[in-house]
């Protein structure tokens, strides 16, 4: 194919069949200005991704996503064909948007097609208590596959920044787990031991790093539930169940609108705890930061992380005194905007410069920026 003729066929697929090659770039060396040429067909592939496209983002008849068209499911599926797999995403959120709320709580077949992600999650859990008990089971299968894959993406790097703070200065020849190994030192150590019939160097001894202290460190997770914090909400409580799972560490998940509950008891079934929420409805986040100050037993050794638009619905001077007070008790409180892939939503700005003016800065987070925030914070106690 010319490379005027692909420029053309590019174009086609861009803007459709309603519209003309002719709107194209015009640019040099002939391309969709070309009026009276006659123009490539598309290839069946293209002509099965061209369809795909116009049912959704054409205005035409022929393509209907439409709550009551049978091949919905089947779209929803099919694309992965033709699209990689980012733009298939895209592409489903796109999907389901356009489709009703009474449409996606009725046909779990939808649900099933959806390639599903911590949005979709969200989007499940709020509208669970109006899902018939059919959809209900589906919407709970597309939560679990999203806890499974987001807790392989988490487990890793949170557990990595917890064995960050061992004290790499100190030196323990006896080290009983692999991330407590100094590699660089015991290769160096063993180099004498190398075995050119194995390739490989057999250790005689390991040196080890030892550990900056012996005591457990605490984590409270305070997370805002309203509405636009429901992304973020997902991620916690996966974020939360890894922590837990973490020996040198107490976590826990506390959860707050206008009233507070503590999940901590419920981190060992992430997907129970998360289909179990109340989604939506007002803040206080001053009321939520005086429970975790009650339930704390050593400040010093506590990290209180804070996930809120701090949109503050009760008494501003309330929360901004248990700020002062946790700081005073010596706590590490961290701020998060988010914790998600999207960045921040709308936030208090005049809240988030009071916190910033005190030396607490509030910031947006994604997940794989949430282990280095976590090893920042243990290693800076």
């Amino acid at each position: 194919m010319s490379e005027r003729d692909e420029r053309q066929r590019r174009w086609r697929l861009v803007l459709g069949k309603a519209e003309t090659p002719e709107q194209g770039d015009g640019g040099e060396g002939g391309g969709a200005g070309d009026s009276g040429r006659s123009r490539p067909p598309l290839s069946p592939g293209d002509e099965a991704m061209d369809r795909a496209l116009e049912t959704l983002y054409g205005d035409s008849q022929e393509g209907d996503l439409s709550p009551s068209s049978p091949d919905v499911a089947r779209w929803l599926g099919d694309i992965r064909n033709y699209f990689p797999d980012d733009m298939v995403q895209v592409m489903q959120r796109d999907a389901l948007s356009r489709l009703d709320t009474k449409a996606l709580v009725q046909h779990p077949e939808l649900l099933a097609e959806v390639e599903p992600d911590a949005a979709l999650a969200a989007t499940l859990l709020s509208l669970r208590k109006v899902m018939p008990p059919q959809t209900q089971e589906t919407a709970r299968a597309v939560v679990a596959r999203v806890v499974a894959d987001l807790t392989k993406k988490l487990e890793f790097p949170l557990r990595e920044a917890v064995s960050g703070s061992l004290n790499r200065a100190a030196r323990a020849w006896r080290p009983k787990r692999v991330q407590e190994i100094d590699w660089g030192r015991t290769i160096r150590a063993n180099l004498k031991h190398y075995q050119p019939e194995l390739g490989t160097i057999i250790p005689e001894k390991l040196i080890g790093y030892g550990r900056r202290r012996a005591t457990l460190r605490e984590v409270i997770l305070l997370v805002d539930t309203s509405g636009s914090m429901a992304t973020s909400v997902v991620y916690s409580g996966i974020a939360a169940a890894v922590l837990a799972s973490i020996p040198s560490l107490k976590t826990r998940l506390v959860m707050f609108d206008t009233a507070v509950v503590d999940l901590t008891d419920q981190l060992d079934d992430p997907v129970e705890m998360l289909f179990g929420l109340r989604l939506g409805g007002g803040t206080n986040i001053g009321r939520a930061l005086s429970y975790a100050r009650g339930a704390i037993t050593r400040p010093r050794d506590t990290i209180v992380i804070l996930i809120t638009d701090l949109f503050e619905g009760g008494n501003r001077e309330v929360m901004m005194r248990e700020v002062e007070a946790l700081r005073g008790d010596g706590v590490t409180l961290i701020t998060l905007l988010a914790l998600n892939d999207e960045g921040a939503p709308r936030f208090n700005a005049t809240i988030a410069q009071e916190l910033a003016d005190l030396g607490l800065p509030a910031f947006a987070c994604t997940p794989g920026r949430f282990a280095e925030v976590m090893a920042e914070a243990l290693n800076g106690q």
